[in-house]
């Protein structure tokens, strides 16, 4: 076969799983404008036959260690259940707030109530829920639901919403169940948390399932394993990758150039900034008046910072953003095996008008990462993004970049240097 001919044939092949995409997305959005017409009494539901994405739950509502434990599906049985639970999909594919919404509202949180330590014990409902979390397919459930079906749910920063609720009877999986394995051999194995996600992250597992995994505790030393809520597991393991993932930017030479990225998405904007420089790490993020999680008139921000040894504390004020923009900046960094320093400004506008949780933070984050402009002194890169700004964004971050701590550690050396 010519190379012509190879090239013609792997383009067509890329070109069919794009067409796929799209006509997936498609359907998926019929398929959301069709329930949303249909007028369901959810109080006659108490037998559900369906697919999870595969997905589970558990909540940190109830006083610790009692937590609730769910399995998560939609209430029609859909073969396509993934795209129900799959950000990067939604990311890829430029799905907007009210699509995804409708998606995240269409999904029933099945559950009970359990103690977090009852991840090393054998019991029957316990042991479905970890099925279905280890699972690389959408599996088919039968579940028998004890109460009513409640609707709604609260706006949180660091999770993606959920429509429905009900604690179930009885449920059970329907055929068999696909893992993984190399996490099957993980399973067995008696390592460390951090030594069990670096094996799988190596393996090909993302930040996603690795979440997934370590919420239903079936990670660690045996006699250690626990129930983790998917609120504390996301950012878990965001920080946990990103750990493992600095050890090696930190032995990286410095950035050639000054880089700048920037991109907007679901009403998200980023402005990404890399400094020839050892690792130094700094985010901004501004809240303006309407966004999601302000309402007042004002625009509100909050900033954490992180030197060349990283953090030991929890970023109390960007929380879980910080994490899920942290990662996928020192995945670039290692795929070119360079270290910088970076600042990154957040500016969440109106057009976030409903909080989807912290993926959005570290999909906007992964977009910005692929435009990328190139400069040979610091003050380009700073013309340049104050620039970019104020045409793309309509806002001057002068003053933001006046107050970067990791700026002016920068420009520190630069005057101690020039001094001695």
């Amino acid at each position: 076969m010519s190379s012509e001919q190879f090239r013609g044939g792997e383009n067509k092949s890329i070109n069919s799983r794009a067409r796929l995409g799209v006509d997936l997305k498609f359907e998926a959005i019929k398929k959301i404008a069709e329930t949303n017409f249909k007028v369901r009494d959810l109080s006659n539901i108490s037998m559900i036959n369906s697919f999870s994405p595969p997905s589970v739950f558990i909540g940190s509502k109830l006083k610790y260690p009692e937590v609730n434990v769910g399995i998560l599906s939609p209430l029609e049985k859909d073969e396509n259940s993934w795209i129900y639970d799959d950000a990067k999909y939604w990311a890829e594919n430029n799905f907007e707030i009210n699509q995804v919404l409708h998606l995240r509202n269409s999904l029933l949180n099945s559950r009970f109530k359990t103690k977090v330590t009852d991840a090393r014990m054998n019991k029957k409902f316990l042991d479905i829920i970890k099925d279905v979390a280890v699972s690389s397919k959408p599996v088919e459930l039968e579940i028998e639901l004890k109460n009513r079906i409640q609707l709604g749910h609260e706006k949180d920063k660091v999770l993606a919403p959920l429509g429905m609720n009900a604690d179930f009877e009885k449920a059970k999986i329907i055929g068999n169940v696909q893992i993984n394995r190399h996490l099957d051999k993980i399973l067995n194995d008696e390592l460390k948390v951090s030594e069990s996600m670096k094996i799988l992250y190596e393996n090909n597992f993302d930040e996603y399932s690795l979440s997934k995994i370590l919420s239903v505790g079936i990670l660690g030393l045996k006699k250690d394993r626990r129930l983790v809520p998917t609120r504390w597991s996301i950012t878990a393991s965001d920080d946990i990758i990103g750990k493992q993932i600095l050890k090696k930017v930190q032995e990286y030479k410095w950035l050639e150039d000054y880089e700048l990225f920037y991109e907007e998405f679901m009403g998200n904007q980023y402005l990404i900034l890399m400094f020839p420089n050892v690792w130094s790490f700094e985010l901004f993020e501004l809240y303006f008046p309407g966004s999601s999680w302000n309402p007042s008139a004002e625009i509100k921000a909050s900033t954490d910072f992180e030197g060349f040894e990283g953090r030991t504390k929890y970023a109390f004020n960007t929380a879980g953003g910080y994490y899920a923009t942290r990662l996928p900046i020192l995945k670039y960094l290692d795929s070119i095996k360079r270290q910088a320093s970076v600042v990154v400004i957040r500016i969440e506008t109106p057009s976030y008008w409903a909080s989807l949780g912290v993926w959005v933070v570290r999909e906007s984050v992964k977009k910005a990462l692929n435009k990328k402009i190139k400069f040979s002194s610091k003050k380009e890169l700073l013309d340049s993004a104050k620039g970019i700004s104020k045409r793309q964004y309509q806002f001057d971050v002068d003053d933001v970049l006046k107050m970067s701590k990791l700026i002016r550690n920068i420009n520190l050396q630069k005057n101690l240097i020039e001094y001695f």
